[in-house]
């Protein structure tokens, strides 16, 4: 099967290796980072134990799209997209928070909402809001980035407060937060497709902030079909999405949350395939362009033969 479960290389002058959830993660020179996009997929804060063909691909490659579409507001960690499934970038020293940005009332924002909540990390909101309506501007509701648990959300005010980024710099994050998320927006819409929400990281290069990590990639975002998402809004019917909703829709609908005591169902080959042909169509919809898979089956030598070419012209 075509899939990077797992890599172990030993590339020259590496001085670390970091395995996460789906990305492995190679320092080479303290000064670069290659990160290699595997096929793992999670759900539920669990990595599920079959990878998914052209999963990481998918996300690289949109992600490698999204960043070249925005580096004149923003610069960015990408030095090389030497492989399909590969980004090699700088290291940055990144911001303690995720810079999430909402135009709709969907997902985290509408469970608080329908909870009650008519504040979310500071940001007033209306009352009168159905779930996924359009807000009246789009809203920075920020978490903090933890390194072990979950993410939280967190205001502004105490971001600034509490030290974790200047005023200065938090207010440019902002900017850049907005400006990238009008342009992806833009981008959504000649596809057909509303970008709903999405989150950013940002880190320092030389005193400079930096756009880091991937953006606008259905793991990171989400985004509706512009078709009848107005009927749908008047009628009270769920919006048709573009996420990877679906895979936590089956995994729930085979009694896994995450949960103890629960087991993952089992991903047969026929699974396996039709979460792979998702993702292949979700690239083909976000970009416009049509997926190509690559030729040949040794992926992993591949892959290295690749970045260490790239290495070497560092």
């Amino acid at each position: 099967m075509y899939a990077i479960k797992e890599t172990q290389f030993n590339f020259p002058d590496q001085t670390s290796f970091y395995k996460g959830k789906v990305r492995d993660v190679y320092t080479i020179k303290n000064k670069y980072l290659v990160m290699v996009v595997s096929d793992r997929i999670s759900a539920f804060d669990v990595v599920l134990p079959e990878p998914i063909p052209y999963k990481g691909q998918v996300l690289n490659q949109i992600a490698a799209k999204f960043l070249k579409s925005t580096e004149d507001i923003v610069p960015n960690w990408v030095v090389s997209v030497p492989d399909p499934s590969v980004t090699i970038g700088l290291i940055c020293e990144p911001f303690k928070v995720e810079m999430v940005i909402r135009g709709y009332l969907a997902g985290h924002a509408w469970r608080e909402y329908s909870a009650g909540k008519r504040e979310v990390c500071g940001v007033s909101l209306p009352e009168g809001l159905k779930e996924n309506d359009k807000l009246p501007q789009p809203i920075i509701t920020p978490t903090t980035k933890a390194s072990v648990g979950h993410d939280e959300d967190i205001s502004r005010e105490d971001i600034v407060g509490k030290g974790i980024v200047s005023s200065e710099d938090y207010e440019q994050l902002e900017r850049y937060t907005r400006a990238v998320y009008q342009r992806g927006t833009e981008i959504a819409a000649k596809q057909g497709l509303i970008l709903v929400d999405t989150k950013y990281e940002f880190g320092k290069y030389n005193g400079e902030i930096y756009l880091i990590d991937e953006i606008h990639t259905p793991d990171s975002s989400r985004y509706f079909y512009s078709e009848g998402y107005e009927e749908r809004q008047q009628n009270g019917e769920a919006q048709k999405q573009l996420s990877k909703e679906f895979v936590r829709k089956w995994l729930i609908e085979n009694g896994f949350q995450g949960k103890d005591g629960q087991a993952v169902p089992e991903m047969t080959p026929e699974i396996v395939e039709s979460i792979s042909e998702r993702y292949i169509e979700l690239y083909n919809k976000i970009t416009g362009e049509n997926f190509v898979k690559p030729e040949g089956t040794e992926i992993l030598k591949r892959v290295e033969q690749n970045v260490s070419t790239a290495l070497a012209a560092l």
